[in-house]
């Protein structure tokens, strides 16, 4: 199978996409309609979130699977060590590889409940996501990706410390990067030269969110764990109808796209939450999309 790396690697800009597993059948029409609405548009691999604690393990197993099986998209699995014995990892690692999938997004995780609360291993688990990132490189010939955060990670305690831990994972065998959410591009671009400071040159992938709606704008302050910049409330609060919010919320994402493309960026990471409409528009504004032959 092609790997993530192989797909960001090609000289030119590309986009890729992230889903959740679907919860119910409704869910799941609407998470199939998306995937067929940007499997067009030929994003450079698509990602299937994971549960808090394994909550969605299975339907991430199947989700990934039957994008594998079923659409020309190339596959990427997310992966935790929340509340998993090391046996259970490799279980899960496991039916990956025999369902074909060769990506993985090695991931500590969150606690159950509450993403801030306090984190604890599993007895017979590990610790850190970088001990995932080992266990995934022993288990088989994965390409695997972690998590990185451009204000820190709320447990670190400073940016230092942070940058060094994202460096330690990268070093421990993983092929790239991808940010969680951020509003503007000078953030995800100190992330990238905090990280080339230390010697590292991993494929690091900005984390793009389109703000359409004032819950998108809620959920982004909680992914990111920043408040909204100054600048950004002032584009955003004069449009009080939900139309003008979203036009100036799509206006947004070009921007700040524009601007890490011109600075060199590989590739852009959309989290959809399992929709497609909002990265259709702002991948098309920014020519991502192949001309057809």
């Amino acid at each position: 199978m092609t790997t993530v790396v192989q797909r960001i690697r090609v000289g030119r800009p590309v986009f890729s996409v992230e889903f959740m597993p679907p919860r119910d059948s409704a869910d799941e029409q609407r998470l199939w309609n998306a995937i067929r609405e940007l499997e067009g548009l030929d994003p450079a691999f698509v990602s299937v979130t994971y549960g808090a604690g394994g909550s969605s393990r299975d339907r991430t197993i199947r989700t990934t699977g039957r994008v594998a099986r079923e659409t020309t998209l190339v596959s990427m699995a997310h992966l935790t060590a929340v509340d998993h014995s090391i046996a259970e990892l490799r279980n899960v690692i496991g039916w990956y590889a025999a369902l074909g999938i060769r990506n993985i997004l090695a991931l500590r995780g969150d606690p159950p409940g509450d993403p801030n609360g306090e984190w604890s291993a599993h007895p017979d688990g590990l610790h850190y996501a970088d001990e995932l990132v080992r266990l995934v490189r022993e288990l088989g010939d994965f390409c695997v990706g972690v998590a990185a955060f451009p204000y820190g990670h709320p447990r670190s305690a400073d940016l230092d410390a942070d940058t060094e831990n994202l460096v330690r994972k990268l070093q421990a065998g993983a092929d790239f990067a991808i940010a969680q959410l951020f509003f503007e591009p000078e953030d995800f671009l100190r992330l990238r030269d905090r990280v080339a400071a230390r010697g590292c040159d991993a494929d690091l992938l900005p984390g793009i969110m389109p703000i359409t709606t004032r819950k998108t704008l809620a959920k982004t302050i909680e992914l990111s764990g920043a408040p909204v910049p100054a600048r950004i409330s002032a584009l955003l609060e004069p449009h009080t109808d939900a139309k003008s919010f979203r036009a100036a919320g799509i206006d947004l994402a070009t921007e700040v796209s524009e601007r890490l493309l011109a600075e060199g960026v590989s590739g852009l990471h959309f989290y959809t939450f399992n929709r497609s409409k909002a990265t259709k528009e702002v991948v098309n504004r920014l020519g991502l999309v192949p001309a057809r032959t």
